[in-house]
Parts: structure tokens; sequence; C-alpha cells
């Protein structure tokens, strides 16, 4: 019979290990436990655990404090980048137009080169090319609707405000060539992009706006050499080549535009991507766009460092006068031309219709402006003084329309309130 295992059970050494032995562990043992508070003498003095602990805890604190003051900062520089890259989209325009007049005047010479070379022209039918690639074929279809609204536009835009070039002329200002600028300027189609922009932001009828802007600037091939040779032969005593600037305005705007719309019906990929980018093309006219006055600058530094600083802010004040001008005279012909029409029931009653004319057709074109300077040649005047207060009458003319397109807006904004409440 097998005897049963015996289990060995160790006995307990706790007479070897006293439970308070100050002396436990002394130096020779002490790397065996290194990391671990051990006491190995009586006349070695520690630290309180609840000072440790105090110390380790003020640590954090000041390592926490240092991390918020790291995350504010840095969320203080995110944000002013957002509000500065906020608000360099929303004035581009203005913005790229004062750079290209600043950087004319501070280092002229590439200036001069990129004008010797023909750069304005290549830049002008850039933006009708791209104009033509946005151009999406609904914009004749629209106007059809208010057809009465869209011949009032072409009208007021092409045949009426160009008389007001005649009051323009009756100003006595030095050097002529600013009077003479804003004159060719109130000659001048609407604006490619800023008009329908700000019409669709206060939520106008964008259609019709942009749909007047095709037109008016196709039609203005034809108008534009007539008010010229009219206004200015007689003036100036200088012969208008009226013909070679109607061929010079086809072969830079038209051909462009129509080549645009080409690419863009033949390559239905590039279309989808062109609209859902529209902001970017808009950006890229208005870069093109901005190379008009810094060439123009470059050219004409000499000249522009002999004037005076107050006759330069009297010509932006012409502007300004002239678009307000515009302005109040589209205001009451459109508001009597309603009365006409059925009054309340006609097409100009209504308020998106009313938004759209008054912006669109009291704005005028610099491009169109740089077109013609140029192929005129230095027959009204030194080119440079011609373009300049038109590049300030083109940046004024978006800042009063910004204001009224925010007074409307905040108009809105206060009826919808009193209507919900």
């Amino acid at each position: 019979m097998m005897k049963p295992t015996q289990i060995f059970r160790p006995t307990m050494l706790s007479g070897y290990f006293p439970r308070h032995n100050p002396y436990f562990l002394s130096n020779k043992y002490n790397g065996l436990f290194h990391g671990l508070i051990l006491v190995s003498k009586p006349t070695v003095r520690t630290l309180p655990l609840t000072i440790i602990r105090a110390t380790d805890n003020s640590n954090q604190g000041n390592s926490d404090a240092s991390n918020h003051k790291k995350v504010m900062i840095s969320a203080n520089v995110s944000n002013l980048t957002k509000a500065l890259l906020n608000f360099t989209m929303t004035n581009f325009l203005p913005i790229a137009l004062i750079s290209g007049v600043v950087l004319g005047f501070a280092n002229p010479t590439p200036g001069c080169l990129a004008h010797q070379y023909s750069l304005s022209k290549f830049s002008t039918s850039g933006i009708f090319f791209i104009s033509g690639l946005k151009l999406q074929g609904g914009e004749f279809r629209a106007v059809s609707e208010a057809w009465p609204a869209g011949i009032f536009g072409l009208a007021s835009i092409l045949l009426l405000s160009p008389f007001f070039s005649s009051l323009i002329f009756q100003v006595n200002l030095a050097p002529r060539e600013f009077v003479t600028g804003l004159a060719i300027f109130s000659c001048m189609p609407t604006t490619l992009s800023s008009g329908v922009a700000l019409t669709q932001l206060v939520d106008g009828n964008s259609a019709l706006a942009l749909a007047l802007t095709v037109m008016s600037n196709l039609l203005g091939i034809l108008t534009v050499p007539f008010w010229i040779s009219k206004f200015f032969t007689d003036d100036f005593g200088v012969p208008i080549p009226t013909r070679e600037l109607f061929w010079s305005l086809i072969l830079t705007l038209l051909i462009p535009l129509i080549l645009g719309k080409v690419v863009r019906n033949m390559l239905k990929g590039l279309a989808t991507y062109i609209d859902q980018n529209q902001r970017i093309f808009s950006m890229l006219s208005t870069i093109l766009l901005s190379l008009t006055p810094w060439m123009q600058v470059s050219k004409s530094r000499p000249l522009l460092l002999m004037l005076k600083p107050q006759v330069f802010i009297l010509a932006s004040g012409m502007g300004i006068l002239v678009h307000l001008i515009l302005l109040g005279f589209n205001t009451v012909a459109i508001k009597s031309v309603s009365s006409g029409f059925c009054g309340s029931k006609s097409v100009f009653s209504k308020k998106e219709n009313f938004r759209a004319l008054l912006i669109v057709c009291s704005q005028k074109a610099l491009l169109i402006v740089v077109a013609v300077v140029d192929q005129l040649g230095g027959a009204l005047g030194e080119s440079g003084l011609l373009v300049l207060p038109c590049v300030a009458a083109h940046i004024n003319q978006v800042i009063i329309d910004s204001l009224l397109v925010n007074f409307w807006l905040q108009k809105d904004r206060s009826y919808s309130k009193k209507f919900e409440a």
C-alpha cells in the first residue's frame, strides 16, 4: 500500500525579516531595488510624502498652464489667419487691383517689359476665354422671361449712360487725361463679374444679370467704337480708328469668348469641373485683370510721380460721383418704366429684377477701357493717365455697390423678423 505523498510547506522566515528594522537593506543591496524609496541609514533625511506629492502636483499644474497657454496662442493665430483669408477672398478684386498699382509704382521694370511684349492683349483675351468657359447656355433663355427688363438694361448700358461723358467733359481738371479716361469709362458696357456676383449675394435675378453682362459686352463691340468716334473726334481733332478698333475688339473679346464656349461644349468633364469651381476661375480672371493697372502704371510712372496727390483724389471723387449719378438715374428710370408696365404686376416691380438691373446697369467695365486705350495708341493722351482714374472708379463702384447690397440684406433681415413676429 503506497504511502501518501507529503506536501512540502516552507516555514515562515519571519524571524529573519524583522518587521520594523530601520537598517533593513543597507547600501549593499540598494542596487537591487533601484527606484524604490528605501532608507538605508537613519541619518539620511527624507522628504515627507505630502511634500513630494505637492511638488509633483505643482510641476504638473505649471505644465498644464503652459500647455493651455500654447493652445490659446495657437487658436488665436488660427482664428486670425482664417479672418485674414476670409477678408482676402471677399475683397479679392479691389485687393488685386490695388496691388497691381502698388507694384507698378514700386518696381516699374517688369511691368514695362510686360507691356513691351503686349501682355495686356493676352490677359484680356484670357479673361474672355474664361468667360466663355463659364457660359452655361441658359443665360439668353433666362432673359426671355423678363424681356422688358432685358431691353431696358441694354438700352441703359449701351445707349443712355454714354451721354454722361459729355457732362464729364465739362470738368476742368489737369491732367486732361483723367477727365478723358472717365469719359471713355462711361461709354463702356457693364462689368464682367462683379455685377453678377453682387446680384447673387443679394438674391437678385442672377440669370438676368448674367444675360445682360454677356449681351452688353458682345453688343459693346459695335457701340463703343461709335460712341468714341462721336464724342471724342470733335473734342480732340484727331481721327479715331473706328474700323481698327472694331476689329481689335472682335479679335480680343469675341473670338476668345466663342472659343471658350466651344471648348466647354466639347469637354463635358471640364464643364462640370468649371461649374464646381466658379470661384477659382473668377479669381483667375481677377488676377489677369490686375495685370492691366500694373503694366499701365509701370509705363506711366514718371508722369504719375509728377502729379499732385490732391489731383488724383479729385479724379477718384469724380469717378464716385459718376457712379452715384448712374445709380440715381437708373433708380428713377426703373421706377418710371415700372409704372408704365402694369404697375406692381410688371417685371420691373419685382425685387429680384429691380436689384439686378440697378447693379448691372450702373457699373462699367475696366477691361474694355484697356482694350480701347491700347488700340488708340496715345491718340487721346498718355495711356497710363487715361487708365488710372478708371481703375479707381472701378474699385469705388464695387465698394459702393457692396455697401448697397449690405443695406438690402439688412433690410431683408429686419423685414423677415417683423414678419415672423
